[in-house]
């Protein structure tokens, strides 16, 4: 007699939204659809920013399959994925010179990376915090990456070349290959590099100093701004950075300022300059200073042949400047200097150092961070002349950063990576088509690399990513990871055996299952309602005996798996 099937309003069935009613020996069918999830899964569009609405409680007794349903329904999982954790916490310790606690470490692998391992956390507790932040911050000296890098320069090789190059090889047909090169790079060095720390700035400038891919005006160098500026000054200056940025001809044609004149001055890069690169919308600047912005950064433009940055001295505006502050004779014989006084000027401004301050504690401390450690971080800033990695060891060894544990939650693109990195997937066969489907996930959440179309970046707060659309997908990234799990053979990537997730001797009941997978897939315990609800999931009781041959550790393992990765404590950042 086969054992019986989960219910459809189950929590199973409505997290995997793709796999149907399965059977005991997975059927053709499910894995045929599993396989196909990457490419086949049909979600609703994504959402548009919304106020975080409140947390759905969690039932305290052991529920009844109704009481499973309202605790998992994606309506309810959508409040409880939107705010942050406060439960089940441990003791976090600062970051210091001292022993590491576990807690400690994983609070940091959690902040620091693109997903704690239980592999991480152990390489902090070992290194201690203090050390392996310091590491992290000097990556090409002290964190060698060469398996990484060897599969980016194996998968990626287009990403070598010249801007010139590109035009020689492509012109005057665009292409968006050098752009997905680029997205897909980014997933594979947030997935596999040791540089953690490096990858999670890389991906915080490019949501500062927005260039999009893999389509537009910037087809032909969207690929060297991202390894030149971004990649390059990442945890340099900033303001290195900012002037690389304005020389750098994506960021020139991404903000129409190569075909800026000084009789025809486009006001765009010299508004977005202000607005989002440096002082802000709050900065002090005047509408008249937008336009004395734009005509300081005429005559830096591209070379219609090659594509390069090439400075036109005969577009540049010339005669005395002022922004703000800030003023410059600006004669003709100055030329490129004035617009690289003016940016440098930007990049050491009080609002600036503020403004970044603001965004660093909102990316690794809470959404709305604490007045005092936005100001002593952008103290350090100033003191420190635009240097990112003082700011960033200030951060990591601040009382607010080690008391905001729970006050982050994982935007899509997160989600979707740490949920593989929880699972060791390993690049297999065909690497890239499995990192094609996992950008076509975070798209359909909302969240894809170098996609946010607007010049501001995607949001990095909770309430912006509290709709139905990314949690769903998310679910649906995770139930296709489980049941991928299980397949044989894996021609994309590899997958360890699920079963290798569990403790070598089973547990004896069903909750210490459950609670011995919490500890390896969330690291740390599951509060005892969820844990019962998991186990009434599986029509068992958390005192329920568990044998070897049972459908929890069989079969129905992958949804026990993904009910834990859909979780809000696996949620959290």
């Amino acid at each position: 007699m086969s054992p019986a099937l989960p219910r459809r309003s189950t929590a199973a069935a409505l997290l995997s939204g793709l796999v149907g009613t399965p059977s005991p020996d997975l059927t053709r069918r499910a894995k045929e659809a599993a396989r196909r999830t990457m490419r086949a899964t049909v979600l609703p569009a994504p959402d548009k920013p919304r106020s975080m609405p409140e947390a759905q409680p969690v039932p305290t007794a052991v529920p009844s399959s109704r009481a499973v349903d309202a605790a998992y329904r994606p309506r309810a999982a959508a409040r409880l994925v939107a705010t942050p954790i406060t439960s089940v916490r441990r003791p976090v310790s600062r970051v210091g010179s001292g022993t590491t606690s576990e807690a400690t470490a994983l609070h940091l692998a959690r902040r620091a990376s693109f997903g704690a391992t239980p592999a991480l956390v152990a390489e902090i507790q070992a290194r201690g915090a203090a050390g392996w932040v310091a590491d992290q911050l000097d990556p090409l000296r002290l964190v060698p990456d060469a398996t990484c890098d060897a599969l980016v320069a194996r998968l990626f090789p287009r990403l070598s070349l010249a801007t010139w190059q590109v035009h020689d090889q492509y012109w005057p047909n665009s292409t968006g290959d050098l752009g997905t090169d680029v997205i897909e790079s980014v997933v594979a060095r947030a997935l596999w590099s040791k540089r953690q720390l490096l990858e999670v700035m890389v991906e915080f400038w490019t949501n500062h100093l927005v260039v999009t891919a893999p389509w537009g005006e910037t087809w032909d160098s969207v690929h060297r701004f991202h390894v030149d500026v971004v990649r390059k000054h990442a945890l340099g200056r900033f303001s290195d950075m900012l002037v690389a940025s304005a020389k750098h001809p994506a960021m020139l044609a991404q903000l129409d300022n190569e075909s800026s004149t000084k009789r025809a001055p486009n006001e765009n890069f010299g508004r977005e300059v202000l607005e989002l690169h440096t002082v802000g919308v709050d900065g002090g600047y005047l509408e008249s200073d937008i336009r004395r912005s734009a005509l300081a950064l005429t005559g830096m433009s591209t070379d219609d042949e090659s594509g390069e940055y090439y400075y036109r001295q005969i577009r540049h505006h010339v005669g005395s400047l002022s922004v703000m502050d800030w003023s410059h004779a600006n004669t003709s014989a100055q030329g490129e200097a004035v617009g690289v006084a003016y940016l440098q000027y930007l990049a050491r401004h009080p609002k600036t150092a503020r403004r970044i301050a603001t965004k660093l504690a909102t990316r690794f401390v809470s959404d709305v961070p604490p007045a005092s450690l936005v100001t002593s971080l952008a103290a350090v800033y100033t003191a420190n002349d635009t240097a990112i990695a003082p700011v960033l060891t200030a951060l990591f060894s601040s009382a607010e950063f080690a008391a905001s544990v729970g006050q982050k939650v994982k935007r899509p693109l997160e989600r979707i990576i740490s949920t593989s990195r929880i699972l060791e997937v390993a690049p297999g066969p065909d690497t890239r088509a499995w990192l094609s489907g996992l950008v076509w996930y975070s798209r359909v959440a909302g969240q894809a690399p170098l996609g946010w179309p607007a010049p501001n970046g995607y949001p990095d707060v909770a309430a912006a990513w509290a709709g139905a659309n990314a949690t769903l997908t998310a679910w649906n990234w995770t139930m296709s990871q489980g049941w991928t799990a299980v397949e044989s053979p894996q021609t994309e990537v590899t997958y360890p055996a699920l079963r290798s997730l569990l403790p070598a001797t089973l547990p004896a009941t069903h909750g210490a299952m459950v609670d011995a997978l919490a500890l390896r897939l969330l690291q740390g315990p599951i509060p005892a309602a969820k844990r019962d609800a998991v186990c009434a999931f599986l029509d068992k009781t958390a005192a329920s005996p568990l044998r070897s041959t049972d459908a929890a550790v069989g079969w129905r393992l992958p949804y026990v798996v993904a009910l834990l990765l859909d979780t809000p404590e696996f949620a959290t950042r």
